[in-house]
């Protein structure tokens, strides 16, 4: 028990020393990935101004601004930047074979790798998050109460496995589909509209909203901004968070399906 924990910090210690190296560009990367919700606070605003006091899908202009501000922090959990296609690089180039001689697990591996990122990321992007909240703080109502907070974090922390897991997957077709790219592309298509990332998905007509809502991408973007701004509340949050964690533990086993299956008919030559 002590040595395996011992590797895997280990692993999670210098994956982070890596990151925290060649990342330097983490704050001014992170500051500019906001420049985009100007556009979306001046576009709101002449669409509120033509529509008076109304609101849109039970949003206010305060709250859609808001709304934007708290997908991009749920994105920064749940995104996993190269993820499937680094596991299917790996199985194309042969570099998978490494796991199958080495006495560690590809996939906690990769977790772990994950996690060190995240950390690396938030330590040097919570600066510039701080700022952009600060300046944008009077379009936010009201904190929530404790339990929504923890709802919310709870909610950021089952988007990352999530995130992590669904793209593991993806990533282990490669087994199968030597080049994926264009399945990675198709997916991220769908994730940006679908996850709410764009657009709250509340504003759908039905029977896409229904639709939309059946699939894992709104726990992605969605479903964290619902729960802070207080669209998501009693046992309608409760039965949310028991869905995403239902969704997060289909996809970790079938990432181990596909892993196993894919091991069995994997072949490689050479050195």
């Amino acid at each position: 028990m002590n040595a395996a924990f011992g590797t895997w910090w280990m692993i999670l210690r210098i994956s982070l020393q890596e990151r925290l190296v060649y990342r330097g560009d983490f704050a001014l990367g992170t500051l500019m990935r906001f420049l985009p919700i100007v556009t979306q606070v001046f576009l709101w605003y002449a669409i509120f101004q033509n529509l008076g006091d109304g609101k849109i899908a039970g949003y206010s202009y305060e709250e859609f601004v808001a709304y934007y501000l708290l997908t991009m922090v749920a994105r920064a959990f749940s995104s996993m930047p190269g993820l499937s296609s680094q596991i299917a690089g790996q199985i194309r180039t042969g570099e998978i074979k490494k796991f199958l001689i080495q006495p560690i697990d590809p996939l906690g591996f990769q977790l772990v790798s994950r996690v060190a990122h995240k950390l690396a990321y938030y330590s040097v992007a919570t600066g510039p998050f701080a700022l952009v909240f600060f300046l944008c703080r009077n379009y936010f109502p009201a904190w929530p109460d404790l339990t929504t907070i923890g709802a919310f974090a709870l909610s950021l922390i089952l988007g990352f496995m999530l995130g992590y897991f669904l793209e593991a997957c993806l990533g282990l077709v490669g087994f199968w589909m030597l080049e994926v790219s264009s399945m990675l592309f198709v997916y991220m298509l769908f994730s940006f509209f679908l996850s709410g990332h764009m657009f709250p998905i509340d504003m759908l007509s039905e029977p896409w909203e229904s639709i939309v809502r059946f699939l894992p991408l709104q726990y992605l973007a969605y479903f964290p901004a619902a729960v802070w701004l207080g669209k998501v509340r009693g046992w309608e949050l409760a039965w949310g968070l028991l869905i995403e964690i239902a969704w997060v533990l289909f996809f970790a086993v079938l990432a181990r399906v596909l892993w196993a299956r894919g091991v069995r008919r994997y072949s490689a030559y050479g050195g």
